[in-house]
């Protein structure tokens, strides 16, 4: 039986956070979709995603490149958040058997490769194909459908991640003289990482895991559920609040509360980020501030893709920004704001609520962003982080600007 990590049709529900990566590589908890179920695992992994992520962006020998009509495949859905019973009753499926969670959203189908052919749509598979062709079976699971599903999930998964894969109450880290940990059976502090004085942990109410080679400086104020990624620099007098993931080589400061930041992200100053998910290689600039409750304390509505209004039912939601985009000093940002990619936000004034990909201004309008010097600006971004622009990743630039070119619907 060979195993494979798939998408489906379902990634452009994802997007803008998913053009530069497959879904399972979104961040819900401490860990990635792909981390959760690969620490769970000791099988052989192959990848089937977008093509033009796997011809420029995915390792070559993760992906699979043909479907064996006499193999037999378990497909997990790329977008499930895997736990142990749900993914233990997805490894015991007969053939021909497809699992689903409540909301009929699938999570895994085991099948022959002879079969898979007709269960795809462009390329990638059909829930609409999958569904009347083999036999359902029906269990609780998380799935993601929307962007805004992570953020509402990721209190529960900082909390799971960290019983699974943290080592509780073991600080192997440098603790100044003046911090105060708060609940050390819930703190994990990784090798090299450094804490300085006046710093408060506080893991009363939820787990604080934070990773190698961390950097939190002086008098800042961190509270779990709460991950902090490999190599990230948490600033001066900082407060970052539950319900929190930072990725790895990320500089953050200012006010976060219920966010996620994928990583190679920078929040370096004063403002407040709420209820927010940001791509790689963002940059806010100082004092910028997203809302992420209305006045009215109603549900938030979003324009998925630039299109018709979704009702999110939630009642906090705040901005949510594409790779490489990023935005000037004293930027305000409306509840429930989607960013596209490779994003330049300046001005006065909130911008629109859905700013597509590859776009330049503000409140007082939005012209197009050349592709070209789009990809100058990644090349200076990514060197100063020791990060090479390969002549792939121009490749999957072109593509992503192509791809936005075509699912965005733009004013």
């Amino acid at each position: 039986m060979q195993l494979v990590l798939y998408e489906d049709r379902q990634f452009t529900n994802l997007l803008p956070l998913v053009y530069f990566r497959p879904v399972w590589e979104l961040r819900c908890g401490a860990l990635t979709l792909e981390e959760k179920l690969v620490g769970r695992i000791d099988l052989p992994l192959k990848k089937y995603a977008r093509s033009y992520l796997m011809k420029h962006y995915l390792p070559e020998d993760e992906c699979l490149q043909q479907w064996e009509p006499d193999e037999e495949y378990l497909l997990i859905n790329g977008r499930w958040i895997v736990d142990d019973a749900s993914l233990s009753r997805a490894l015991t499926l007969n053939e021909d058997d497809v699992l689903l969670n409540e909301q009929h959203q699938i999570l895994a189908l085991k099948i022959r490769g002879e079969k898979i052919p007709d269960l795809l749509e462009d390329g990638l598979l059909d829930d609409a194909r999958i569904l009347p062709a083999l036999t359902r079976q029906e269990i609780s699971a998380r799935v993601l459908r929307y962007i805004w599903d992570a953020i509402a999930y990721n209190d529960v998964e900082l909390v799971s991640d960290f019983k699974k894969f943290a080592s509780a109450g073991a600080l192997k880290g440098v603790i100044s003289e003046g911090v105060h940990l708060i609940n050390t059976r819930q703190i994990a502090l990784g090798e090299g990482s450094q804490i300085q004085p006046g710093v408060v942990i506080d893991a009363e109410e939820g787990p604080v895991w934070i990773d190698k080679g961390v950097r939190i400086l002086a008098n800042a104020v961190l509270r779990g559920p709460l991950y902090i990624g490999e190599g990230s620099t948490i600033k001066i007098g900082a407060k970052i609040y539950e319900n929190t993931s930072i990725g790895p080589v990320c500089k953050i400061g200012g006010e976060v509360e219920g966010s996620i930041i994928q990583g190679y992200s920078n929040k370096q100053h004063d403002g407040f980020l709420g209820h927010a998910y940001l791509g790689s290689w963002v940059n806010l600039g100082a004092d910028t501030n997203n809302s992420d409750l209305k006045n009215n304390y109603g549900k938030i509505r979003v324009r998925l893709n630039g299109r018709d209004e979704i009702d999110t039912g939630l009642q906090f939601l705040g901005l949510m920004m594409g790779d490489h985009s990023k935005c000037a000093i004293n930027t305000m940002f409306n509840t429930g704001t989607i960013v596209g990619v490779n994003c330049n936000i300046f001005g006065a004034g909130m911008p629109a609520k859905f700013v597509p990909s590859f776009s330049w201004g503000g409140a007082e309008g939005i012209t197009g962003y050349d592709l070209k010097k789009a990809m100058e600006v990644a090349r200076v971004v990514m060197a100063r982080r020791k990060v090479e622009f390969t002549a792939r990743e121009e490749q999957l630039f072109k593509a992503v600007y192509d791809l936005s070119r075509i699912v965005e619907e733009r004013e």
